[in-house]
């Protein structure tokens, strides 16, 4: 069955995000009142498989986020066959 999941890849709390200071600090010499801007990473993948829970997990896990530093999210829908 075709499935399809939207992962979202967040810094942990605490952690320097440089793209997201520098994003920031251009929005406030435009004249924006930002106070904190984080730049999340997000997928979207179409994928086949029987367990589609078990291998998102396994796909954040090993290569989409680094456990060390991130914290994810995900939502599945399938597509049908």
């Amino acid at each position: 069955m075709k499935w399809k999941a939207k992962v979202i890849v967040h810094l942990k709390e605490g952690l320097n995000d440089p793209e997201g200071r520098v994003i920031g600090k251009a929005l406030k010499n435009l004249g924006y009142k930002i106070e904190e801007l984080k730049v999340p990473k997000y997928f979207e993948l179409v994928f086949e498989s029987e367990d589609p829970e078990k291998d998102v997990e396994e796909m954040c896990k090993r290569l989409l986020a680094n456990p060390v530093i991130h914290t994810y999210e995900y939502e599945i829908e399938p597509l049908g066959e």
